[in-house]
């Protein structure tokens, strides 16, 4: 009989999961160390002040993706942000370009061309918006010695701080948990946490924040964190039958299943695609690019509260809710795959009718998601319009954090299950 301990294998599949976790945790603590080195020639003490005078609006928003960085102008200050928006650009482009849609159906290979333009686009606005940075902080009088090489360097250290992400989001998604990207925005947010709850509690010491408001604003995060659970938890079940068959004396088939639909198929794309959107055009107003009273009044508009902002970030949430589902689940190879297999749901003819009955209900669900996501993400901002609350309390932050952790404890689940079964697998063999 061989021995299990002469398999090389097999202890390593069994710290696969460890493995992936420990990679996954020393990935994101080299992406916290990266938002506190600052980019060279800033003066501190002035950018302290200039940051303290700007935290409303998408300047805000863009610190709370970038876990801080922002407020301390450190090399990773765009974030992971362009690679998002070259996403959503590549993407719209697969719905509308023949180029770009013959590519999505080349298979492995399409996907990496299309992983590669999305590079390539990242690059290219990490660049104009690393500029766009270099030029507002000269213009807000925080750099040491303008002129330049300023911009050079400061362009040059933002784009790759940009690219570094945007492998390291890579990197977790092959090698630790997945998500990458998400994961990395969900860490910078849980890791300022901490402090923007401090600031709340230092805000009611000094009484900018009565105790009843403080508990309210709690109460009201508490109830969000279970609305978010019990939503992301809430599917829709289609029955599924499928005939019975019988070969010689036996019959096989006649059980059913369920097609499950969630409620929130996207997930939190649309949030972050949205937030995405909705900084790509005015991310250097909000650095006083320019001092003209047209982009003053411009920036203005985008606070919370304002009715231009929550126009904008609701239809975007709701534009990439529909949009994004229409990319992961496709009603008509659903329904094709059912008839293949025998499958048909009680009272509806397979193919066609199959196809449009799943897709109503999923646009059904669709809408009342795109609604909730909506809700969400704008309901707290109200809040932090009125009340002095930091950023990170907001519904956005909110629903990144929470959704992004069901979906990592699932996928580690998911990954756990897989390994108990070839472990089973294995003594079976071993006990030939």
């Amino acid at each position: 009989m061989e021995n299990k301990n002469s398999n090389p294998g097999f202890f390593s599949k069994g710290n696969d999961l460890s493995s992936r976790i420990i990679f996954t945790v020393l990935m994101l603590c080299v992406y916290r160390l990266g938002t506190y080195i600052p980019l060279p020639g800033i003066d501190p003490q002035s950018l302290q002040t200039l940051m303290d005078s700007n935290q409303k609006g998408l300047l805000g928003m863009f610190n709370v993706f970038s876990g801080g960085a922002v407020s301390r102008m450190a090399i990773f200050a765009l974030g992971i942000m362009p690679y998002i928006s070259s996403s959503i650009i590549v993407q719209l482009l697969t719905g509308v370009s023949e180029y770009f849609k013959s590519l999505k159906n080349q298979g492995e290979q399409g996907r990496k061309k299309i992983t590669q333009y999305t590079r390539y686009g990242t690059v290219l606005l990490a660049t104009v918006q690393g500029y766009g940075v270099s030029v507002g902080l000269e213009s807000s009088t925080v750099v040491i010695d303008p002129g330049g090489f300023f911009k050079l360097t400061t362009v040059i250290t933002l784009v790759a701080g940009t690219i570094f992400l945007m492998w390291l989001g890579e990197q977790i998604t092959q090698r630790g948990i997945g998500n990458g990207i998400s994961l990395i925005i969900f860490s910078g947010i849980v890791a300022e946490i901490p402090r923007a709850l401090a600031r709340t509690f230092e805000l009611g010491r000094t009484g900018a924040l009565s105790l009843s408001t403080i508990l309210i604003i709690f109460s009201l995060l508490i109830l969000t964190v279970a609305f978010i659970v019990f939503i992301e938890r809430a599917v829709r079940k289609i029955l599924i039958n499928y005939p019975k068959r019988q070969m010689g004396t036996k019959i096989y088939g006649g059980e059913s299943s369920h097609l499950p639909l969630k409620i929130n198929t996207a997930g939190v794309i649309p949030a972050i695609f949205a937030s995405a959107l909705l900084l790509l055009p005015v991310t250097f107003s909000n650095f006083n690019l320019s001092e003209s009273e047209f982009f003053v009044n411009f920036s203005s508009l985008f606070s919370q509260g304002k009715p231009l902002y929550m126009a904008i970030y609701a239809s975007g949430i709701i534009f990439f809710s529909f949009f994004y589902t229409s990319i992961v689940f496709n009603p008509k190879e659903t329904a094709e795959n059912l008839r293949k297999h025998g499958g048909y749901i009680p009272g509806i003819r397979p193919g066609e009718r199959t196809a449009y009955y799943i897709e109503d209900i999923l646009t059904r669900l669709t809408t009342l998601g795109a609604m909730y996501l909506t809700l969400v993400c704008l309901m707290p901002e109200f809040l932090i319009s009125k009340y002095p609350i930091p950023f990170y309390l907001g519904g956005t932050s909110v629903l990144i954090v929470v959704v992004v952790a069901m979906d990592t404890v699932s996928q580690i689940q998911t990954r756990m299950m897989s390994q108990q079964y070839e472990s089973l697998i294995k003594k079976t063999r071993f006990g030939r």
